[in-house]
């Protein structure tokens, strides 16, 4: 008889819990980092949430499940692993909470946990539902007036306005970020490197989308770690670095254009036909008379050699003098290249040399003996450049009208251990895919509720009752690009603020335990435990920062909607009612939504800004996850037989086939 398991409510909270209390210890700005160390004694510290949580040996299924839930989330928009199971937590505690008062009524103990199973589960479908019905337009109006917005200059402005020298939008959206993932030393000098390579990756006559997609994509290829600087050394470098050493000697080419081709299989020779070798090495004679057998290889390797030296002669009559190629090449074609006086750069990844293709506008080869221009890559410069303890091979570009990008170039990424190179490493690549997520934001279809579909911008969606249904693009309601919002728990504030209104507003007949006036203050109560956390340390600035942000609304009661035109250096703001504000161009970053006064200073504090459509976006997910979780009534436990170095490698969860070693 298999173990069977039941997950009662109190098992799933306590099982959240414990992932809270892990992640608490570097949340916040006043959070500190979590040092791991594994059975082979090395050390981890990081304040990263997904690098922390995906270190955790977890044997509970329902705790992996979680935990799978937060990376599948953070894999899109790179930010909110913690703030993901302090929410997750939090509505957990409040629907426990919840269900108890409702079920305080004298019942057996099985039959109470179903009822407090049952009634944790209608909670949750009713949160979601309301948050794929009402959140974006609750969000739209109570939140993002409150907030600015980037434009793409915002995003490959070098300097800063001379008026305004901190109004950086980017550099601190950025800022943010990097701090709540690598401190406040160095969260300025890499946000910084960021604004740089994204004015050097900046896409001609193509959507700012393009630009950061293109990084996301490529970001594999686009950086070099280094281990044993200080992450002030990371730098731009011209061009692009290929993570391989040349195995012939490179070219003596420093002033003169050079010419490459890419390779994606093995230089062979031409086979006229499979007789004609097997008549020259495989003959039933030959294998018999061993002079015969002799002299038909001798033929094969000249025949074969000559062929080579064919493909290498075709080659030089096209000028190549360096040869990319994806597999490793045999020795007769390292020592013809060398000896034609071409070098030879061997098993180049596919990221790497799909890089290359798409800068320097050629094909590669598939076939050798069918070469022509359009597989002939011309480049500035090809060299040996070394980069801590190794050397790679650097190659340059031609400008040209036809190429997209202004200024290609890598980045080096320095730190002084591999752990910390590999943090930063993540850094950069969570930091690009947040700025994608806040460029494109994720849309809504609006049709009812129990026929919403979500769709994110992955094409990965989440359903309700399993039913979609694609409306008319007139019906399609989309968050504003670029929209962003002051940190510290601005936007909890906000979207608490405009939840308990939409609650309030409601008649006090339709108030009943599950209605959506009583699953929006569930909502709403949930939210505030995340700036609960940030002002941990000091509760009384919790209340102070809320009391700030109300009086601000209550003094600012006009909301503005986001509506730009540019003429003469002036942006027009228009509001509900049509009035239109001017602002000067020293004003343009000052706020993109309200009066420029003394009060609106809460909102150009020194916190940094975050992402509304991260927000959002992380707010849906954890909806999800809690359905998902309430929905688990049992544990199956499997036992599946190991082979002998995994029982010897004592691995503490038997159910799996991919446990890594953190």
């Amino acid at each position: 008889m298999l173990p069977v398991e039941h997950l009662p409510l109190d098992h799933v909270l306590q099982t959240v819990s414990v992932l809270e209390s892990v992640v608490l210890r570097s949340f916040g700005p006043e959070g500190g980092q979590v040092l791991f160390t594994r059975d082979t004694g090395q050390a981890m510290l990081s304040r990263s949430g997904t690098r922390i949580l995906t270190a955790l040996r977890l044997e509970h299924p329902l705790a992996r499940m979680v935990v799978e839930c937060v990376l599948k989330h953070s894999t899109v928009t790179g930010d909110g692993s913690k703030t993901f199971i302090i929410l997750l937590s939090s509505l957990l505690q409040i629907i426990h909470t919840m269900t108890c008062k409702e079920l305080n009524v004298s019942h057996n103990y099985n039959s109470r946990e179903a009822a407090k199973a049952s009634t944790a589960r209608h909670f949750a479908e009713k949160m979601l539902a309301f948050a794929l019905e009402e959140l974006d337009d609750l969000i739209a109006s109570g939140v993002i007036p409150y907030g600015y917005h980037l434009s793409w200059e915002d995003f490959t402005a070098k300097t800063h306005l001379p008026a305004h020298p901190n109004n950086h939008f980017v550099q601190k959206l950025l800022a943010s970020f990097f701090h709540s993932r690598l401190g406040r030393t160095h969260c300025d000098f890499i946000s910084d490197l960021t604004c740089e390579l994204l004015t050097c990756w900046k896409f001609k006559a193509q959507p700012p989308s393009s630009s950061l997609q293109f990084l996301n994509d490529n970001l594999a290829a686009l950086h070099t770690p280094v281990s044993g600087f200080p992450i002030s050394c990371s730098r731009l470098i011209d061009g692009q670095v290929i993570h391989r050493d040349f195995a012939t000697p490179c070219p003596r080419t420093e002033h003169q254009p050079v010419k490459a081709v890419v390779f994606t299989e093995y230089l062979q020779p031409k086979l006229l036909s499979a007789g004609q070798v097997l008549e020259l090495g495989c003959g039933e004679q030959g294998w018999r008379d061993n002079s015969r057998k002799k002299r038909s290889i001798v033929q094969f390797s000249a025949w074969s050699e000559k062929s080579l030296e064919c493909v290498i002669a075709n080659l030089q009559s096209l000028g190549v003098s360096v040869l990319l190629s994806a597999v490793k090449q045999s020795a007769a074609v390292l020592a013809l290249a060398a000896q034609a006086e071409m070098c030879v750069v061997e098993c180049v990844s596919e990221d790497e040399l799909s890089l290359f293709a798409q800068l320097s506008g050629a094909t590669p080869v598939s076939d050798c003996w069918v070469i022509e221009l359009e597989h002939v890559a011309t480049l500035t410069f090809c060299r040996p450049i070394l980069l801590g303890a190794h050397r790679y091979v650097h190659v340059g570009f031609h400008d040209s009208e036809d190429r997209v990008t202004v200024k290609p170039c890598s980045l080096v990424i320095c730190g002084s251990g591999e752990g910390q190179t590999d943090q930063y490493t993540c850094a950069f690549r969570d930091a690009i895919r947040m700025l994608l997520s806040t460029w494109e934001p994720m849309g809504m279809t609006a049709t009812p509720a129990s026929k919403r579909t979500l769709q994110s911008n992955n094409s990965t969606s989440l359903h309700m009752d399993n039913q979609i249904t694609n409306a008319p693009p007139s019906q399609q309601c989309v968050l504003e690009s670029g929209c962003v919002i002051p940190a510290g728990g601005t936007f909890e504030f906000l979207l608490n603020h405009a939840l308990l209104q939409h609650g309030s507003s409601r008649s006090v007949s339709d108030y009943t335990i599950m209605s959506a006036p009583a699953v929006s203050q569930l909502l709403a109560k949930a939210l505030l435990s995340v700036p609960r956390q940030i002002y941990s340390h000091s509760p009384l600035g919790f209340l102070q920062a809320q009391t700030r942000l109300l009086t601000f609304i209550k003094n600012h009661s006009h909301r503005f909607n986001q509506v730009y035109k540019q003429e003469h250096n002036t942006i027009i703001i228009q509001g509900r009612g049509g009035r239109e504000c001017p602002l000067e161009e020293a004003k343009l970053t000052k706020h993109c939504c309200g009066e420029a006064d003394a009060s609106s200073n809460f909102f150009m504090s020194d916190s940094g800004l975050e992402s509304v459509s991260c927000k959002y976006q992380l707010l849906l997910a954890v909806l999800q996850c809690l359905s998902c979780v309430l929905h688990v009534d049992t544990v199956l436990h499997t036992h599946t037989a190991l082979p002998q170095s995994r029982r010897l490698a004592n691995l503490s969860w038997e159910g799996t086939e991919d446990e890594t070693e953190d």
